[in-house]
């Protein structure tokens, strides 16, 4: 990017770990260039204020203490489309033009977002109105970007769900229980899979598999059979109830949000099998904790190939992990692309291997 000076950094949508590790990466690449970097505040959210919310980043203030920290220095938001944003009559407004003056008074030749889909649409929109450059880095625990294998803060959250299940087990086998563990990851069932395989999980619900209490329970009927006297299950919060519903809870806010399938689950294994269960939440504690070696790794790896894409002058990229190796393909075909579990892949392959009641084939 010939003439480039200065490149703005943010970060949009739900916060994970390894967002830290990102940034960090990003400033000590453009410091090869000789560039300055802004960090933007709270996502968009930091564009609307006059002046603009941010801060100036340089490779003093982003050490390896920062990369060990969960969450974003900078702040994050997945509220307030900037094209229909909720003002406090009620209406919504278009200021997506305050944005973009946001970006033209700090005065950056390129921007890097790091978010998932959602947050992705959103930045390419303004770049295309606003006529800055863009590189996207994929970041979601919930891993349903299907142009990449993985996405940051993805390994961290199946990292603390497999740690649950390793404590649940010890206190399920003393009290003879069935323990529920209800975790995060939207629509998709990654986060389920891999911390059940990992954590030695005798039942994993997907909401891309259908599920049954005959099945659920035939599995623990079996296991106490066997002479084992308790049982560990992971419900993905996106799995339906037996009617079909989803369970979701409204908040104060009025918006309604998955919660409480792991409850109903247990209530249903108490009633079908008579065994005692106790239903445990892991909801955000998945997201704020120190991530992983792989997640610091990754969130490396992209933030220095981002600021590369910006010297060689592309833009309109989001890059993705393929085969061992970063790859980049247009924003626009890259979050077109979901990635649900494949219930026909290597992973539910497994766990019907080791005999998980993963769900009822066909």
């Amino acid at each position: 990017m010939t003439g480039t000076k200065r490149i703005g950094i943010l970060t949009s949508g739900g916060d994970c770990a390894g967002l830290n590790a990102v940034i960090r990466a990003a400033v000590h690449r453009a410091r090869h260039y000789g560039w300055d970097v802004v960090g933007i505040e709270d996502g968009t959210h930091g564009l609307l204020s006059r002046p603009v919310r941010c801060v100036h980043l340089d490779t003093n203030k982003v050490d390896g203490a920062m990369m060990r920290l969960g969450g974003t220095i900078l702040g994050t938001t997945n509220k307030g489309d900037p094209f229909a944003y909720p003002m406090p009559d009620g209406s919504k407004q278009d200021r997506s033009g305050e944005i973009i003056d946001g970006l033209r008074e700090l005065g950056v030749d390129g921007v890097i977002g790091i978010g998932g889909d959602g947050s992705m649409a959103i930045l390419r929109k303004l770049a295309q109105q606003g006529g800055f450059k863009l590189i996207g880095i994929p970041k979601t625990i919930d891993n349903d970007l299907g142009i990449t294998e993985t996405s940051v803060g993805f390994d961290t959250a199946v990292a603390v769900a497999t740690e649950a299940l390793d404590r649940l087990q010890p206190t399920a086998a003393s009290h003879d229980r069935v323990m529920v563990l209800e975790v995060m990851g939207r629509d998709a069932g990654h986060i389920a899979l891999s911390a059940g395989i990992a954590g030695g999980a005798d039942v994993i619900l997907l909401p891309e598999l259908r599920w049954s209490i005959d099945g659920i329970a035939d599995k623990i009927r079996r296991l106490q059979e066997g002479g084992r006297n308790f049982a560990l299950v992971v419900v993905s919060e996106a799995v339906k109830t037996m009617e079909g519903a989803a369970a979701k809870q409204e908040f104060a806010d009025g918006q309604k949000r998955y919660g409480g399938i792991g409850n109903y689950i247990g209530h249903m294994i108490a009633e079908a099998t008579g065994a005692e269960t106790r239903v445990t939440v892991l909801g955000h504690v998945q997201r704020g904790c120190p991530p992983s070696h792989s997640d610091r790794l990754l969130a490396s790896a992209f933030g220095v190939a981002a600021v590369d894409l910006l010297a060689e002058g592309k833009s309109d990229r989001l890059l993705a992990w393929s085969n061992r190796t970063i790859i980049d393909t247009p924003i626009e075909d890259a979050i077109k692309t979901y990635a649900a579990v494949d219930v026909n892949g290597i992973l539910v392959r497994t766990a019907r291997g080791l005999g998980i009641y993963v769900g009822d084939a066909g």
